[in-house]
């Protein structure tokens, strides 16, 4: 696959068709649960009976967010009919209900937090307006995750700083779509107020990154993160403060795409994740500061370096077939949503 600057239909389709080639796929699955006796035990569809596909639940249910989306931009495109086929079948209020029953399990208080929490916000979201039910049938499943936001970060005194799925930036910025969607102001106004006091004072950031298994940017990750929270003048001075060097292309490590030695590791494989969702973040910085300042020039000379290392690389090995193309497409749409 060649590194475009932006989603066409042909590579929205084809990472479409990726998606549906991996939401049904049962096996392998990796489970998310803390087992309380033998009753516990049941196959993934059991469990979740709508994402239990694509490896893992937080990656099945940002592959239906990628179908939502592409259907949304090529809605006369033949895999949108596709799309609409795969919503009918999964989407049904059954389905919603047995997804909710694994919320109230004992001990499930941590399940898919924060990460699968905000991508099944980010799914709602994408929903939301688009033809069909859907967005009603997942409603009640989208207020359970807003309501344990909603109840975990008056307690989350401190952010998680990581390149992983723990990331609390990455989180409040897919949850502040859905609150600016969904018309829920109070949820709003508490991920502004977490990630001021989280992120607010941070000062010539470092960047010691990446770890050898990050799929997100810390640095990168929390400057988009406030982006989304500060009027563009109070933002424009914050990131002066957060990378005051930028314009050089300092830190250097934010600037360098990650190499990637084997993508068949799963673990390994998240630095073209890394790459990606540096792509996406580094397109969205630049839309924000002054075209006049020579750091947005850097950031989207940075973005190009970043897209071109890992989008030829969306498809092949499952360990990354089954979730990267959700980040091409942040990627390849930076610019277009919030």
């Amino acid at each position: 696959m060649s590194s475009p600057s932006r989603l066409t239909p042909e590579i929205a389709a084809g990472f479409a068709r990726i998606a549906l080639g991996h939401v049904t796929r049962p096996w392998p699955y990796k489970l998310d649960q803390v087992l309380t006796s033998e009753a516990d035990l049941a196959e993934p569809r059991r469990l979740h009976p709508i994402f239990f596909g694509s490896f893992d639940w937080h990656s099945c249910v940002h592959g239906y967010w990628l179908l939502a989306a592409v259907r949304r931009r090529f809605p006369d495109h033949p895999v949108a009919v596709e799309i609409d086929a795969r919503f009918a079948e999964a989407f049904t209020e059954a389905a919603v209900e047995g997804e909710r029953a694994v919320l109230r399990r004992p001990l499930s208080r941590g399940f898919e937090r924060p990460y699968g929490w905000a991508w099944l916000l980010k799914l709602q979201a994408e929903l939301t307006g688009a033809p069909g039910p859907w967005a009603e049938r997942l409603a009640p499943l989208a207020a359970d995750f807003a309501d344990r936001f909603r109840a975990h970060l008056p307690l989350a005194a401190y952010p998680v700083r990581t390149g992983v799925h723990s990331s609390t930036a990455f989180a409040v910025a897919l949850a502040l779509d859905y609150a600016r969607v969904a018309g829920d102001q109070d949820l709003e106004d508490l991920l502004k107020s977490k990630a001021l006091s989280w992120y607010g004072q941070d000062r010539d950031c470092q960047a010691w990154e990446p770890s050898g298994e990050d799929f997100l940017s810390p640095a990168l990750m929390e400057a988009e993160c406030l982006r989304r929270v500060l009027a563009p003048g109070d933002f424009r001075a914050w990131f002066a403060g957060f990378l005051p060097r930028a314009a050089a292309g300092e830190p250097a490590s934010l600037f360098t795409p990650a190499s990637v030695s084997d993508r068949s590791d799963g673990k390994i494989a998240h630095l073209d994740g890394l790459n990606l969702s540096r792509a996406w973040c580094w397109r969205s910085l630049a839309g924000a500061l002054d075209p006049a300042d020579p750091a947005a020039g850097a950031a989207l000379a940075a973005a190009e370096l970043h897209l071109e290392a890992s989008l030829p690389h969306v498809a092949g090995d499952y360990m990354g077939e089954h979730w990267l193309a959700s980040f091409a497409l942040l990627a390849l749409t930076s610019g277009e949503d919030p």
